[in-house]
């Protein structure tokens, strides 16, 4: 079983570290130009997205554990019918935000925070970033499929890729061509839809049969069409929880002022770090427990729990021990400006504590999206985003200022952990009897 789980779980790691990487470069191109604004800009620009991809990582998260119960079950029909579905929605989507964009642009930056001079910037970022909407959220559903088969080598590859043309062109256009932040969107834009292209390539190459499934009919059919949107309606809710949460923490850092958001944009990249290592075997619990409770199989299914666990475990404490003893340095990376270092370091505290507080929340994500079970997982993000993260933030904030952000982030994080750890046994394995 360790095996099976690190099979899955490796290449989704080595997918997931490109996209951090990614961020890093990023905010380190723009945190040595002439100003924090930058710094400040991409991050305020990088908000709206996430809001906007994450508005449709639901697809990525359903379409898994759905085409993984379809694997298990050996209903290659039923796995054809979840990626059509899944990509109507997603071409769907993409081109309203095309459309709509001006009007997206206008209402993000009503209700961000920031300087007058980093909201300028930052509206320039968005409006070239923004075409790279239909590559992304395409990818989604290509790469939550491939998943969903047992396959974590295509989105490796194609991450890989599309991070090693990213930061290529981010460099060219920041460092040769002088663009600043359009240049790092720019950068982006191209490559999605190089990765976009290369998903193409990988589909037709093993999974041709596919296609023989294709009828406009069948990908619309209202009971089916009704029962994948359930799970993915559940899921939707808990990633706007997700999204208003970071969205949240970002503008009111922009509202501290240019520095503390420069710091906290620094900050929040450790946490991403780790997220994305530990949703390596997030993933893998995903395709694994959709597999085993698609074919029914209990006794494999409480044995993958455990043993993922384990791994979720050992991660979560070595990244709390690593950010004890050189979080400092790390913050180097980003930025030479000693004031805001010297912000930073007034918050790492909060940080070092979040990866063993949290490590469970991301194993249980993987558990409850592979069994499907969306309403339990919608309803304990609810409460840990709502009570623990909103509710500590408004409490404490005239006492604590940032602190208390920062103190909203790390219960917002250990709530999710203990509260899928109550409601596991009847949202997941009462199911299989």
């Amino acid at each position: 079983m360790h095996r099976d789980i690190l099979k899955l779980s490796i290449p989704n790691i080595l997918t997931n570290l490109t996209v951090p990487l990614l961020s890093m470069v990023d905010l380190h191109l723009m945190g040595y130009l002439n100003s924090e604004m930058f710094m400040g800009a991409v991050a305020l620009g990088g908000v709206i997205f996430n809001f906007v991809y994450w508005g449709f990582a639901f697809l990525r998260m359903s379409i898994s554990g759905m085409a993984a119960q379809s694997f298990g079950r050996k209903n290659d029909k039923e796995s054809a019918m979840v990626f059509y579905r899944g990509l109507f929605i997603a071409l769907s989507g993409s081109l309203l935000l095309l459309v709509f964009q001006v009007g997206l642009e206008k209402l993000s930056f009503l209700i961000l925070e920031g300087s007058p001079g980093v909201k300028d910037l930052a509206r320039s970022y968005f409006y070239v970033r923004i075409w790279a909407a239909p590559a992304a959220i395409s990818l989604m559903v290509i790469n939550g499929w491939f998943l969903g088969m047992q396959n974590a080598l295509y989105p490796m590859i194609i991450s890989v890729l599309i991070n090693i043309v990213n930061i290529g062109c981010s460099f060219l256009f920041v460092k040769e061509f002088g663009l600043e932040e359009r240049g790092v969107a720019l950068g982006s834009v191209i490559a999605q839809y190089v990765g976009f292209i290369l998903a193409v390539i990988l589909f037709l190459k093993k999974y041709n049969w596919v296609f023989h499934h294709f009828k406009v009919k069948a990908i619309i059919v209202i009971t089916e069409f009704k029962k994948f949107l359930n799970v993915s309606g559940d899921i939707f809710i808990r990633t706007w929880c997700v999204i208003a949460v970071f969205t949240f923490f970002t503008s009111q850092s922009a509202g501290y002022g240019d520095v503390a958001l420069a710091a906290n944009s620094a900050l929040i990249q450790f946490l991403f770090l780790f997220s994305y290592f530990l949703d390596g075997f997030a993933y893998a619990a995903e395709a694994i427990v959709g597999k085993y409770f698609g074919a029914k199989n209990k006794i494999k299914l409480v044995e993958a729990s455990k043993k993922l666990f384990y791994w979720g475990f050992l991660f979560g404490a070595s990244f709390t021990v690593a950010y004890m003893l050189w979080g400092d340095h790390f913050l180097r990376l980003f930025t030479d400006k000693a004031n805001v270092l010297q912000e930073a370091s007034q918050y790492i505290m909060w940080l070092v504590f979040i990866p063993i507080a949290s490590f469970g929340s991301f194993i249980w994500d993987g558990i409850y999206i592979g069994a499907t079970a969306s309403k339990a997982m919608r309803n304990t993000m609810l409460i840990s985003s709502v009570v623990f993260f909103f509710g500590t933030y408004y409490f404490f904030k005239e006492i604590m200022g940032i602190h208390a952000l920062w103190m909203g982030m790390l219960l917002f994080m250990l709530s999710r952990s203990v509260s899928q750890s109550i409601l596991a046994k009847k949202a997941v394995y009462v199911k299989l009897g």
